[in-house]
Parts: C-alpha cells; sequence; structure tokens
C-alpha cells in the first residue's frame, strides 16, 4: 500500500529472533527493507548508532523511529501498538472474531503436533503463535537428537517444516498472544443438553488476545511453552541488550573476540557455550553446583573444549552482579564462589569469596517459566511454578486438565524432561485427547436434540 510506514530491519545470519521479526511483519502483509550486517562493519557501526549502542539483532524501525529488538517489536504487537504504527486496522474489541472447535495455544514443537494431528481429524484448528513463534528450538542451531535426521536439523528449519505441514492438513496459524482464557455460559439450549448428557462444563471458551480480538472454542490445548528466566540482579535490567543476553545464537556474534561468560547448568548452558566457542577468546560456565544437570552428551562435548583451551568451567559459582554501561556494553561481573555450592545462600560463610571478573559478554541459561499465567481465570490447577497439572496415568484423557475441555502439552507441563520429542508426543496425545472430548460433546448435543423434539411432540 502506497501509504504504508517505511518498516527497515536490521538483521544478521543465524540470528532466530531475526526471522521471527522478519515473519511478523511478513503475516501482516507489511513489506520491509532488510540490513543484513553479517560482516559489514559499516552498515553494523550504524545499526549500533540508531539503536542507541545497541550490539544486538534484530533492530526494527518504523519512520526512522526505533521500536527496538524482537522482545520491543513483540511487545509492542501484544498490544495493538504495532498495529496502529503500521496503519492497520484490527477487528479488536468485544466483538466474537470466530468459533472454532478448537484452539491451540503455542507453536512450540507441542503446539504444531497438536495443530497437525486436530488437522488432520477435521478439528478446523486455530492456532495462536504466541510471543516466541516456533518456540524454545527456534533458539537452537543444531537439534541432533530428533528421531529421523541423522545429519541433524536445526531448530527453525524442523519447525518451519511442521508449520507447512499444520496447514496442509487445515490448520490457521495466526500471529498473536492470548491475554486470557475464561469460562462462558452456553445458550440456554446447549445447557440443557449438557445437563442431560450429565457435562457440567461451561463452553464455549472466551480467548481474548492481547490486542483485543476475541475468539470462542469448544477446546483449548494449552501449548504455550516456557520464557527464559533472568537472576534480578543489579545490572540485568540496564544491560539487557547491552552485553547481556538469553539468547547465544541471536547475539554471540557481536562480541568475537571477547571472554564470554555463560551461567547455568543444564542442557542449554552447554550447548550454549559450545557455541560460543566460535566467537570468544575464552567461555567461562558458572554453575552454581558442583555437578552438571546436563545429559553427558553435552557435558563429554564441553569437556572436549576445556581440552582444547576453548572453555573454562566455575563451579560453586555464581553471578551476582554485571556491570558496564549501555554506551560501551558489559565490562565486567561480580561473582561469588563456595565450594560447598550456591554460594549466594552463604554469602555469610567466610569460606565464601567475592570477586570481579573481566568478560565483554554474559548470557544467561538458567532455565524458564512456563507461560501459563493466561489461564488463571479458568480455575485449572498448577503447580507452585505455574505449569499445568494433567490427568497423567495410563489410557485414553492423559493431557486432560482439572477443567473439562482444557488440555496442556509440551513444557507447560513437562518440567523435567523437556524435549523437542517428548513435547511432540505430549500434542499428538493432546489433540488425540481433545478429539474424543470433542465427539462426545457432538454425541451428547445430538442426543439433546432428539429428547427435546420427542418432548415437543
Amino acid at each position: 500500500m502506497s501509504d504504508q510506514p517505511r518498516v527497515e530491519i536490521y538483521t544478521k545470519e543465524d540470528c532466530p529472533y531475526c526471522e521471527k521479526a522478519k515473519d511478523l511483519f511478513d503475516n501482516k502483509g507489511v513489506e520491509y527493507e532488510e540490513y543484513n550486517v553479517t560482516g559489514d562493519e559499516e552498515l553494523f557501526e550504524e545499526m549500533v548508532e540508531r539503536a542507541d549502542g545497541r550490539k544486538t539483532a534484530p533492530e526494527v524501525f518504523i519512520d526512522d523511529e526505533l521500536i527496538g529488538g524482537w522482545d520491543d517489536t513483540s511487545a509492542l504487537d501484544e498490544t495493538g501498538e504495532l498495529d496502529e504504527k503500521l496503519g492497520l486496522v484490527t477487528d479488536g474489541g468485544d466483538e466474537i472474531v470466530e468459533h472454532r472447535p478448537l484452539l491451540i495455544a503455542g507453536t512450540g514443537i507441542a503446539g504444531l503436533t497438536a495443530a497437525i494431528y486436530a488437522g488432520r481429524a477435521n478439528n478446523d484448528p486455530l492456532v495462536i503463535e504466541g510471543d516466541e513463534p516456533g518456540g524454545q528450538l527456534t533458539l537452537t542451531t543444531d537439534v541432533a537428537n530428533y528421531p529421523g535426521f541423522p545429519e541433524g536439523i536445526s531448530g527453525p528449519e524442523l519447525v518451519n517444516n511442521m508449520k507447512e505441514q499444520a496447514r496442509k492438513f487445515g490448520a490457521d496459524l495466526k500471529n498473536g498472544v492470548i491475554e486470557s482464557v475464561e469460562r462462558v455460559e452456553q445458550s440456554s439450549t446447549a445447557n440443557q443438553n449438557a445437563s442431560r448428557s450429565g457435562d457440567d462444563s461451561s463452553r464455549p471458551f472466551r480467548v481474548e488476545l492481547t490486542n483485543g480480538d476475541v475468539y470462542t472454542a469448544d477446546a483449548v490445548i494449552a501449548a504455550s511453552g516456557a520464557s527464559a528466566r533472568t537472576l534480578g540482579i543489579p545490572g540485568e535490567d540496564e544491560l539487557m541488550g547491552y552485553g547481556l543476553s538469553t539468547c547465544a545464537t541471536c547475539d554471540g556474534a557481536f562480541f568475537r573476540g571477547e571472554d564470554m561468560l555463560v551461567v547455568g547448568g543444564g542442557d542449554a548452558a552447554m550447548e550454549e557455550a559450545t557455541f560460543l566457542t566460535k566467537f570468544a577468546d575464552t567461555v567461562y560456565i558458572a554453575h552454581r553446583r558442583e555437578e552438571f544437570r546436563a545429559e553427558d552428551h553435552w557435558v563429554d562435548r564441553v569437556h572436549e573444549k576445556v581440552e582444547d583451551g576453548e572453555i573454562e568451567i566455575m563451579k560453586n559459582t555464581e553471578l551476582v552482579e554485571v556491570h558496564g554501561s549501555q554506551e560501551e556494553g558489559v565490562d565486567h561481573v561480580t561473582l561469588v564462589e563456595n565450594e560447598k555450592g550456591h554460594p549466594t545462600d552463604r554469602l555469610d560463610d567466610p569460606e565464601t569469596n567475592e570477586f570481579e571478573f573481566d568478560v565483554g559478554a554474559v548470557f544467561l541459561a538458567i532455565g524458564h517459566t512456563p507461560n501459563t499465567e493466561y489461564l488463571e481465570d479458568t480455575g485449572v490447577k498448577m503447580d507452585d511454578e505455574g505449569y499445568l497439572k494433567t490427568q497423567g496415568g495410563e489410557g485414553g484423557g492423559q493431557t486432560e486438565t482439572d477443567v473439562p475441555g482444557i488440555f496442556g502439552a509440551g513444557d507447560v507441563v513437562d518440567y523435567h524432561y523437556q524435549q523437542a520429542v517428548t513435547a511432540a508426543g505430549m500434542g499428538s496425545k493432546a489433540a488425540l485427547d481433545a478429539d474424543e472430548y470433542l465427539e462426545d460433546l457432538e454425541r451428547a448435543e445430538s442426543a439433546g436434540e432428539v429428547e427435546a423434539a420427542a418432548a415437543d411432540d
């Protein structure tokens, strides 16, 4: 359109969040100019200057106004402000945009697998992408343990293949973030039918997005994944994006030649540390315990890098402050160590040592928090950390929550395995459970209509 604002996106190679940003504008039908800064020092410096010193990609501009990185752009999209800046009209408001038999929250491996199965079952699924389209796997450069890919496959490629497959079977994917899910009262006829069938659940569900769009659905699969945790330490808010990051594959190349610190002891920390050796002088891993939680494969790879002098491990060590400025980036950090582990719990212990440590970039890989806040008004049961409680056990209905019509799959349920293949398995189970639930509803309504017709006669 001729009056469309000018959109510019600075990107780099192997940048998952850059792909997310481009997909966002592609899905809106908005044209943009892309500037790839990889290997172009002059263009990189231009980006840094226009982005007020930020050295991360993507950086988005609308009519020369700095929107920011993916998090900033996604946040504006959630509230509808991005569409306002782009001059787009949405269907926001209380009016129902559409009713679907099944709505799926999330486009990670669990959500997309559920979409494939639900589409094949003719349940006309609508999939809401969420604030991290594609989920955590889009941040993984090499998926070597997903069955069927002996040479491995990149996370973004696997996700894109699954999206294409879901669409092939009839799933619709919509960019957006769910604000809330509520159970709403049925019509009097539907309530009578439900009462006759012994089903006292309230349906359909009312699903409101952060931009104001409202949908209804007979069933909901929560496959909204989990978000990266941060530490809440001094310097974290000020320096996030200025040398502090939660995505090594996104930002590691910007700090080529620097010493880098990775915080964490699980698979993600090991993978990120290994990846960063391509750019860093030395990669340091700070882990608050003696033993890593990562699987042996990743621990072995890290130890190979240790032997090569590319990685150094700092056990029983925690990060307590990040120092630097937005103009100059990260300068150094403050660490504490105690040979008994968990040193921040032992700050009064004379054996706890606090020291300053020079690094030019810090990457947090300390786990995730399940994205389940939008379900709070439904009354579903969760544990203390927000993970959904599902039926589990043997036989059908394993992904059912205690609220009929709401099912859970992937990292919103699984705090233990957290693997792509287990998420896929749970996604398929959720779709099958939802299909059985929808069929039961249809049979109950049909029986109720027959009874009502007989009573009228």
